[in-house]
């Protein structure tokens, strides 16, 4: 895959997220954002919706004949091998209490393979982008994930604690050995790791949308993201992030239920 193609996706990429995420702020600590419960006991606002939708138009208008797969409205079939895969607010529970830790994902996937990865924090203003081979950025400059090789020494940031407790042992383990642990979560825990600020995010539950952006992310960033049992997938139903150097010792935790 030639530079030139990837580099004009990521643009797109990073323009659909801005222009998406910048929306939200139309919501952001209004009370006018009409929160709703979906059938699958998740929120739902006006800024979800209607962030999709922008985040589609700029799409189309680049890459038309593409396939796009957004959390909101489900899938739009297109003509080539290339699949753009949106969540257009990560953490609407964060974003309805006025946190500002919630983010707008972008990727796009080739036959099946995440090569480009963009978040946007847009209450933070924070861009970080990323495709195969050409590394990843924070705000326009390089960033990588930090040097730590010891889990005594390592920043763990997950969303749901009780969760995972209650799914087995393994993160009790695993908390049990780390330097310290913050719930700065969502997609915002997989920011950290990728610019050196954490060492490591996890997620007991997670959805391909969630996913997609996050893995070229943290790769280029010189990082590892797999499930918990170590495969690299965006489609494992939960993540791992690490700053590559623990990922081993880390997986080996979760991975013993």
């Amino acid at each position: 895959m030639s530079d030139p193609a990837l580099r004009g996706l990521l643009a797109t990429a990073q323009e659909a997220a801005f222009v998406g995420g910048r929306r939200t702020l139309a919501y952001f600590r209004t009370g006018t954002m009409g929160a709703e419960t979906k059938a699958d006991r998740t929120e739902v606002t006006r800024a979800d919706r209607e962030a999709e939708q922008l985040i589609r138009d700029v799409i189309a208008r680049r890459f038309p004949k593409h396939t796009v797969l957004g959390e909101e409205q489900g899938e739009t079939a297109g003509t080539e091998p290339w699949r753009w895969i949106v969540d257009p607010l990560d953490g609407t529970r964060t974003f309805v209490r006025g946190v500002p830790l919630y983010g707008t994902l972008v990727a796009v996937e080739r036959e099946g393979v995440p090569v480009v990865g963009v978040c946007y924090l847009p209450a933070l203003d924070e861009m970080i982008a990323a495709a195969q081979g050409l590394g990843c950025t924070w705000n326009g400059r390089p960033c990588r994930v930090s040097d730590v090789d010891r889990l005594d020494r390592a920043l763990l940031c997950l969303t749901d604690e009780a969760t995972a407790r209650a799914r087995s042992d393994a993160f009790a383990r695993l908390a049990a050995e780390v330097g310290m642990r913050r719930t700065w979560a969502d997609c915002y825990a997989y920011v950290l790791v990728a610019t050196g600020r954490a060492e490591i995010a996890l997620d007991p539950l997670m959805n391909v949308w969630d996913c997609a952006a996050l893995l070229p992310i943290v790769e280029e960033a010189g990082g590892r993201f797999t499930d918990w049992k170590g495969t690299r997938t965006i489609r494992g139903n939960e993540a791992v992030a690490t700053n590559g150097r623990l990922h081993d010792a880390v997986v080996a935790h979760l991975a013993g239920g």
